[in-house]
């Protein structure tokens, strides 16, 4: 009986030795696969179908200037711009080739041409009647030999006044003789004014009064003109009574403006 057992036990103690040395060995019991030899390249598949289209990627770096191309042919012409403004004149040229000699006159039948004289002296003679009608009447002028003058019916102060006159191409009136003092006095009453600006006033003490142009006035006694030591305000007024007064520079009332006679002046212009 003991001896059956311990064959049993020897034969248990056996199997698992043999057990244990089979679990042990490494290429039953090893998870681990060992790679094989490295095999022939296989063939080129067949090409495989377009993928989807991936995000934008960033903006690359701004690339280098091309080259110039090529000048293309000519456009069409633009509509015609505005006209520039006109340019200086332009120097005189050379006197022309004298011309060719004339036909040998008449005998002047001087009686006809006679009478046309006599009817263009009628003529000219009423013109100058209709412009001095013109002048006196109707624009309200006044002249001498040498000058023109006008009444402004605009109140202004004396130095508004001296600007206006010049503005017109004129200055402020000076009367300088009795007849013109007169006539400007004249001129003030038959407007219905009693005082007007004139082109005078009050300069250093050793001057006295000084006309606009500079020029100085030192007899105060003609017109009633007051001391330059008496009196109240720097400028001048001539009074439709033909005398003069000082007044203050800063009051405003009418003015007579004075223009220069020449050849291309015109009775219009000093309006």
């Amino acid at each position: 009986m003991e001896e059956q057992n311990f064959i049993r036990k020897l034969f248990l103690f056996l199997f698992l030795c043999n057990v244990y040395l089979y679990c042990t060995t490494t290429e039953v019991c090893s998870n681990s696969i060992l790679p094989g030899s490295k095999g022939n390249p296989g063939e080129v598949g067949a090409e495989g179908e377009e993928g989807r289209m991936g995000k934008t990627g960033p903006p690359g770096q701004q690339g280098l200037t091309g080259k110039y191309g090529e000048k293309g042919e000519m456009g069409r012409i633009g509509k015609m711009g505005p006209s520039g403004t006109r340019g200086d004149k332009g120097q005189e040229g050379f006197n022309g080739l004298p011309g060719l000699k004339g036909k040998p006159g008449t005998t002047c039948d001087c009686g006809r041409y006679r009478k046309v004289v006599g009817q263009m002296d009628i003529n000219i003679s009423k013109l100058k009647n209709a412009v001095k009608f013109l002048k006196n009447v109707v624009l309200g002028i006044r002249e001498t030999e040498n000058m023109f003058y006008l009444l402004v019916t605009e109140a202004r102060r004396y130095q508004e006044s001296l600007l206006n006159c010049k503005l017109r191409g004129g200055s402020l009136a000076m009367p300088r003789t009795t007849e013109t003092n007169t006539l400007l006095a004249d001129y003030i009453r038959e407007a219905d004014l009693t005082h007007v600006f004139i082109g005078l006033q009050l300069g250093v003490t050793e001057v006295g009064y000084t006309y606009f142009d500079g020029n100085p006035f030192l007899n105060t006694t003609v017109w009633s003109l007051q001391s330059p030591h008496s009196g109240k305000g720097d400028c001048v007024q001539l009074r439709s009574t033909g005398a003069w007064s000082r007044v203050d520079c800063g009051a405003t009332q009418y003015y007579i403006c004075e223009f220069v006679k020449n050849k291309s002046t015109l009775a219009t212009s000093v309006l």
